[in-house]
């Protein structure tokens, strides 16, 4: 099951929409490419298990 949220890109600050795997755990972790910019961001993403609802931190990869 997949579902979309946005991030706020951690060089630009543009929004970015991501597409999340709700069935890869409640705590997933990765790197996406922000679509303005290109720069990689290491996106945090936590699910909360009773509403399904999405929270993603962003930080630069160095």
């Amino acid at each position: 099951m997949q579902n979309t949220a946005e991030f706020f890109c951690a060089y630009c600050g543009e929004p970015n929409l991501t597409f999340v795997d709700l069935s890869a755990g409640r705590l997933q972790s990765y790197v996406e490419d922000c679509q303005v910019c290109c720069r990689p961001n290491i996106l945090y993403i936590s699910i909360d298990a009773e509403t399904a609802d999405i929270e993603i931190a962003t930080e630069y990869e160095e």
